[in-house]
């Protein structure tokens, strides 16, 4: 990318993150990158190409991010790593953005749909790498993107994150109940629960 070009999608990602999407005009955007709209559009071809090219910026520095902290040690459960990771202030505005475009995007397959199918084939795979062997399958990993999905639109509703949170604690209470369950079943212990 041109460095002209990569310092506009950068000051565009800023904005962004400080004012979201609703009512995103092309002018105060262009302002605040330095620029005027018909070199952005010159930049980028459209206004959907420049929120695709924003989608796929945050969406890559998102999973870097967080594949460092999924490669650190842990003693929490992955998805208890993800949930501090996705709420901490350095990555919460970050990934409220994301969803906001995530839901444009689903406003408008058309224009976003290789989008749309490659954002969640690249989350299922981020979390199936994390979940213990056994349950690395599509099934189980869409589960938990999809729990956590769940609550952080909630969150990002109702700012409730203590609520939230012990949602997803609950959450993995019953998972390790189930893993728990299974092995004893698996065994031919009886279940005295």
């Amino acid at each position: 990318m041109a460095p002209r070009k990569q310092e506009i999608l950068e000051a565009t990602i800023a904005y962004l993150l400080k004012h979201g999407l609703a009512d995103l005009s092309l002018r105060p955007l262009a302002a605040a990158a330095g620029t005027s709209a018909r070199l952005l559009i010159y930049h980028f071809g459209s206004r959907e190409q420049l929120l695709a090219e924003v989608l796929d910026a945050l969406h890559s520095r998102l999973r870097e991010s967080f594949a460092e902290v999924s490669a650190r040690e842990e003693h929490e459960p992955p998805l208890r790593t993800f949930w501090n990771w996705a709420t901490s202030r350095r990555n919460f505005r970050s990934l409220r953005l994301l969803y906001e475009l995530q839901i444009l995007a689903a406003q408008n397959p058309d224009t976003y749909g290789r989008y749309l199918t490659r954002n969640s084939r690249d989350w299922v795979e981020l979390v199936r790498a994390a979940l213990p062997p056994a349950e690395r399958t599509d099934a189980m990993a869409t589960l938990f993107v999809a729990v956590f999905d769940g609550l952080f639109l909630e969150l990002m509703s109702t700012g409730d994150r203590k609520r939230t949170t012990a949602a997803l604690d609950e959450f993995i209470r019953v998972v390790r109940r189930a893993r728990s369950s299974g092995t004893r079943a698996k065994r031919g212990d009886r279940d005295v629960s």
